[in-house]
């Protein structure tokens, strides 16, 4: 079985164009290697955002409130066939159509991400994947312009929120 920081990622252009490859360590460690990497956000039906308090285990935003699901973009992987997978892996979620928003370039010191963001309604029941969640929480959006930050939210979910608002608005 092959290690997390071991797994191989499409380093891509900023239109998307696979240019060619690296570790998953590789591509966390260095801003100038763009990933690909796609966001689902989920919301019942009245209008409240799913959000994942990630473990205390991961090495990035530990124990902060983040996007309701995000992944990396597999060789090959088409970003739509991304989320679905990565909504089961993380949430146990299968079914719910899945809506394109839109793609964002995210960057920090230590990695950059091309965003694919989708969105979906779900109200079912879910299975949460605890190597990599703590707890899943839907938020009244309100709350969540409270929280912007005040160090509960991870500054990438910051990011994808301030997107989704200048977007629905």
């Amino acid at each position: 079985m092959q290690n997390e920081e071991e797994e191989i990622l499409e380093i891509v252009d900023r239109d998307g164009k696979v240019i060619g490859q690296a570790t998953r360590a590789a591509v966390h460690a260095n801003p100038a290697l763009l990933h690909r990497v796609v966001h689902v956000l989920i919301f019942d039906n009245a209008g409240r955002l799913l959000l994942q308090r990630r473990s205390m285990n991961k090495d990035v935003a530990p124990g902060r409130w983040d996007t309701s699901v995000g992944g990396h973009i597999s060789p090959g992987e088409k970003p739509l066939a991304a989320a679905a997978r990565e909504m089961r892996e993380e949430l146990g979620i299968s079914g719910p159509a899945l809506e394109f928003l839109y793609e964002y370039l995210f960057t920090n010191r230590r990695e950059s991400e091309l965003v694919s963001t989708f969105r979906c309604t779900h109200e079912g029941a879910m299975d949460i994947n605890r190597d990599e969640i703590d707890q899943v929480s839907f938020w009244q959006i309100c709350d969540i312009q409270s929280a912007l930050g005040n160090g509960i939210l991870s500054a990438h979910f910051e990011q994808e929120f301030r997107n989704y608002l200048k977007r629905a608005g």
